[in-house]
């Protein structure tokens, strides 16, 4: 019998046999509906046990069986509920048993971008860049926790109290995060960041006002020319998005390295090795840092080598990389503005433990780095590229930059909070356009706005 048609039985309440067990004492309406719920649970895994979790079971045949027991356990708790009432509820049970719970919908939502659940409280969702709160909600922190096993356990990683906290992610690629006690201390707390499955393109951020068209144009003849791109911004501004579109600009016959510390880019081009760090195991061995994979990736002959995103040492590894050859590498980074960026870079390098003076960093960064692009999200919860600068060299102990495109404040906001600002060429014409003819491209006349000037307006 179908999945569907087993759980059409438990939401007519057709009578099955108890095989032995008391039945579920009946649930009053209203707020008692997930503890009604809480006590299924219960009942299941007393009567499932560790065949929840046997390997050996095939999806199928563990979800019949599973809704075998729910429409045994429904019709026994004669439940004064309607028929829709009951396939709806046995749909959440069985979500909650084997799949990932009250998240499930939100997953199967196109428009949601991120779930963040608080252990037992109200799980919160991210739509159009605003945060709202949902009604729906884990039955317990077990619940909880058996869900954050789930999903960790399907990616060979590990959450307990030795390792609190954990990174994976699921089939469809969307990111998750992962802590429990006792650094969770008001209960689990579970963070999913949706991808969507076909990749944004550089038409569909036109489209939302992250860039316009004539920034785009130059960001992909940037990235086609080979100079070295770094994209900066906060928590949630887009960064991931951005590269996986400026990624989209590399050449078809070039060998691309990826690297990243959950795997979350989407590249379409066909010459592409993906490398993923690795947690250490349970005896605290077998660890795989970014910075070792940063080290691997220079004996694979790649034309490029993209890094998700630089947060510790490999950010050396990174710059001499692109200092040696690697043209047209890609980056991330959290940062508040370009010149935060740069100062962050410096920080990250001085993690690595090599002592190099302040001076000797700056050039590296320099000599690696040709362009910051920026992104910041809006109150009105849009994320646009607000700046984008030169990185021209080194002047006394400083590096200079300079804003080739930057986001009109002055335009304000209309009665609903959008921002009306666009962001702008600033008529300076960079350094690196002499790379663009080197490579024979071709230039639009107001790539960088109708007056572009010679080199000249950097800021220190």
């Amino acid at each position: 019998m179908k999945l569907s048609e087993r759980l059409k039985e438990a939401a007519n309440g057709d009578s099955h046999p108890t095989n032995g067990h008391a039945p579920l004492r009946p649930a009053p309406v209203g707020d008692a509906r997930n503890a009604f719920k809480q006590r299924v649970h219960e009942a299941l895994f007393q009567r499932l046990g560790t065949r929840l979790f046997d390997a050996t079971f095939a999806t199928e045949q563990l979800d019949a069986y599973v809704a075998q027991e729910i429409t045994d356990l429904m019709a026994e708790a004669k439940e004064p509920l309607s028929p829709a009432e009951r396939q709806h509820l046995a749909m959440e049970i069985m979500n909650d048993v084997v799949g990932l719970g009250p998240v499930e919908p939100f997953l199967a939502d196109p428009t949601i971008d991120e779930i963040m659940v608080n252990s037992t409280n109200p799980i919160y969702i991210e739509r159009d860049g605003k945060i709202l709160v949902t009604e729906a909600r884990f039955v317990s922190q077990e619940h909880l926790r058996r869900v954050i096993d789930r999903i960790v356990g399907a990616v060979g990683r590990r959450i307990d109290e030795a390792s609190p906290m954990v990174d994976a992610r699921l089939a469809d690629g969307s990111r998750v995060n992962a802590v429990i006690a006792p650094l969770a201390v008001d209960g689990p707390a579970l963070t999913i960041r949706k991808f969507a499955v076909d990749a944004y393109q550089a038409d569909d951020l036109v489209r939302f006002g992250t860039a316009s068209p004539e920034l785009m144009h130059m960001l992909q003849l940037c990235v086609e020319v080979g100079l070295n791109v770094l994209v900066s911004g906060g928590t949630g501004t887009g960064k991931t998005t951005l590269l996986n579109v400026l990624s989209g600009f590399i050449p078809n016959d070039e060998r691309i390295v990826t690297i990243e510390d959950a795997v979350e880019l989407q590249l379409h081009q066909t010459h592409v090795v993906r490398l993923e760090s690795r947690p250490p195991n349970i005896e605290g061995r077998g660890e795989v840092t970014v910075r070792d994979l940063v080290r691997n990736a220079l004996r694979m002959r790649p034309d490029r080598i993209i890094v998700g995103e630089v947060r510790g040492p490999e950010a050396l590894d990174m710059l001499q990389a692109m200092n040696t050859g690697h043209d047209g590498s890609l980056s991330t980074v959290h940062c508040n503005s370009p010149r935060d960026a740069l100062s962050r870079l410096e920080t990250l390098v001085l993690m690595s433990g090599v002592d190099l003076p302040s001076r000797a960093i700056r050039e590296q960064i320099s000599s690696a780095l040709d362009l910051v692009v920026h992104l910041q999200r809006f109150r009105d919860g849009s994320r646009r590229i607000t700046q984008v600068c030169e990185v021209v060299g080194m002047e006394g102990g400083t590096i200079t930059t300079g804003d080739i495109y930057s986001f009109d404040h002055s335009a304000g906001f209309d009665a609903e909070g959008h921002a009306l600002g666009k962001v702008l060429p600033t008529g300076v014409r960079p350094g690196f356009t002499d790379k663009f003819v080197e490579a024979g491209v071709t230039l639009p006349a107001d790539l960088y706005g109708p007056d572009a000037a010679a080199i000249g307006g950097w800021s220190r």
